[in-house]
């Protein structure tokens, strides 16, 4: 064997179809994509097009409203609080807020906080601090002897501008 004759094993490397170079190379005239219409032309990408039919985005019924200025809660009842405190997964000793109830595994999502409801039993003496509560959530634990602090949820940002131009406009008054 000499050096300038090493060559590659038959078959190693392929060269790519050159589509378009004429019709004795077998993928020439059309390249491929059969005859005429818009998807024989380049730049081509229908998504959902059903040839000319419904399409079934738009057949389906749409259902429903998302608002955007809604509030996400994780919703925690207090029969689990009271399973999760027996288990010794939660402390009742402790304030049981947002981030005592995250590391529970108790609340998963609510980039809002924390909303209390009232299904189940509370036996134990526990302080809640949470966005939110519910009536019969409120009652219960404070018959359990415990408290709830609901916090105050941040500002609207539309509501803090319009307070800070008022507070603007009172400063240039003075």
């Amino acid at each position: 064997m000499k050096l300038n004759e090493i060559r590659d094993n038959p078959g190693a490397r392929k060269d790519r179809i050159r589509v378009g170079r004429g019709i004795g190379s077998g993928k020439g005239k059309t390249g491929g994509r059969g005859q005429k219409g818009q998807k024989s032309r380049s730049g081509v990408a229908i998504k959902g097009f059903e040839g000319g039919q419904m399409p079934l985005h738009m057949r389906l019924p749409k259902r429903g409203f998302n608002n955007p200025f809604g509030n996400d809660y994780a919703e925690v009842n207090l029969g689990m609080v009271q399973k999760f405190i027996d288990a010794k997964k939660l402390d009742a000793k402790k304030d049981i807020d947002h981030a005592a109830l995250k590391a529970a595994g108790l609340a998963r999502g609510g980039k809002d906080g924390v909303r209390l409801l009232g299904k189940g039993e509370l036996k134990a003496k526990a302080k809640f601090v949470v966005a939110g509560a519910s009536k019969g959530a409120i009652e219960a634990v404070e018959k359990a002897g415990g408290s709830v602090e609901v916090i105050a949820k941040a500002q609207p940002e539309a509501e803090k501008k319009a307070a800070r131009t008022e507070a603007n406009k009172a400063k240039k008054a003075k």
